[in-house]
C-alpha cells in the first residue's frame, strides 16, 4: 500500500486524509463484492421474471436500472481499491459520474409506471436532464465540482417527493416504504462519507450505499414482480 510519505497531496480525486489500512481496503472490497453479487443475481432474476411473466413492456427501463446499478458498484470498486496513481484520477471521474447515472437509472422503471402522464414524462426529463448535467461536470471539470455535487445528488435523489402522491396511487404501500427507507439510508450514509477522520469511514459509507441500493432493488422487485404474480 502507498505510504504516507509518497502519497500525493489530497485533491478532488484523492480524498484520503490518510492512507487506508490493509484491513480497511479488504473490508471495502468485501462490501463492494457482496453488493455486486446481489446486484447481478437479483438484477438478473428481476429482468427474467419481468420479461417472461410480469412486465415485458418495462424491460427497457429495467435494463437501464440494472445496468446503472452494476456500473456504479463496479466503478466504485475499481476507484476505491486502485492505488494512488494517475489512473485513479480517471477512475474517480467515472466513479462520481456513475452516481448520477445510477440515480436516474433507479428512477427510470418507477417513472415508466407513470408513462403517458404529463407529470411522469416531465419528471423523467428533469431527472435525466439534471443527472446528465452532473455527469458532464464530473467528467469535464471535476476539480471545480467537488463536494458541491453532494447537494445535487440529494436533490435529484429526493426529487421523487414531487410525484409521491402519484406514485402512492400506482405503487404498493410496501414499495413506497422500501423506497423511503432506501433514501433515508443513503442520506444517513453521507455522514460517514464526510467523516473522513473516522477509522473505516469509507467502509461504513459503502455499507450504507449497498444497503440503500438493496432496499431500492427490493422496492423495484416488489412493484414489478411480486405484486404482479
Amino acid at each position: 500500500m502507498t505510504s504516507a510519505s509518497n502519497t500525493p497531496p489530497r485533491s478532488w480525486w484523492n480524498r484520503e486524509n490518510r492512507p487506508y489500512t490493509q484491513a480497511e481496503l479488504l473490508a471495502d472490497g468485501i462490501v463492494h463484492v457482496v453488493g455486486l453479487l446481489v446486484a447481478v443475481a437479483a438484477g438478473s432474476a428481476l429482468l427474467a421474471l419481468a420479461a417472461f411473466k410480469t412486465a415485458p413492456e418495462l424491460l427497457p427501463s429495467l435494463f437501464v436500472y440494472v445496468g446503472s446499478l452494476i456500473a456504479v458498484l463496479s466503478a466504485s470498486l475499481a476507484y476505491n481499491l486502485w492505488p494512488v496513481t494517475p489512473i485513479k484520477r480517471l477512475l474517480a471521474r467515472l466513479d462520481q459520474a456513475a452516481i448520477f447515472l445510477f440515480i436516474a437509472g433507479t428512477y427510470t422503471p418507477l417513472l415508466a409506471l407513470l408513462g403517458g402522464t404529463v407529470v411522469g414524462d416531465l419528471m423523467m426529463t428533469c431527472v435525466w436532464g439534471a443527472s446528465l448535467v452532473g455527469v458532464a461536470l464530473k467528467l469535464i471539470v471535476p476539480q471545480r465540482f467537488g463536494r458541491m455535487a453532494i447537494p445535487l445528488y440529494l436533490a435529484i435523489g429526493w426529487s421523487g417527493v414531487v410525484v409521491f402522491q402519484m406514485l402512492a396511487t400506482t405503487l404498493p404501500a410496501s414499495t413506497l416504504w422500501l423506497l423511503v427507507a432506501g433514501g433515508i439510508v443513503y442520506s444517513l450514509g453521507i455522514i460517514f462519507h464526510l467523516w473522513e477522520k473516522l477509522h473505516f469511514q469509507n467502509v461504513l459509507w459503502h455499507v450504507f450505499v449497498v444497503l440503500g441500493a438493496t432496499l431500492h432493488l427490493c422496492a423495484i422487485f416488489d412493484c414489478i414482480v411480486i405484486s404482479r404474480l
